[in-house]
């Protein structure tokens, strides 16, 4: 089993003493269990990472459509070209500078 440093010797000393304590008719019984809860909490531990994986992600702020982004652009557009004097025309209709 990786992430545990239990050698052979300490296994064996573990298994005796749950023998000592539980007794040869017990034991199977406990062994079991022990692996159905293992093998239970292994699957609900993959189920649940998954599950994360699979979610979808909303996004940080919902833009608009496309074309009412090209709708607004061609308002403000025209917005300024209003503004803006044509060429060859002073800004000023008496041709002072300001």
């Amino acid at each position: 089993m990786p992430g545990l440093p239990i050698g052979p010797l300490e296994l064996l000393l573990i298994l005796a003493i749950a023998l000592l304590i539980l007794g040869p008719g017990k034991l199977p019984e406990v062994g079991a269990s022990m692996g159905k809860t293992i093998r239970e909490f292994r699957k609900a531990s993959s189920d649940l990472q998954d599950a994360a994986d699979l979610s979808p992600r909303p996004p940080a702020s919902p833009s608009p459509p496309p074309t009412a982004q090209l709708h607004e652009s061609s308002e403000a557009q025209d917005s300024v070209q209003a503004d803006v004097p044509p060429r060859g025309t002073p800004s000023d209709p008496k041709g002072h500078a300001s």
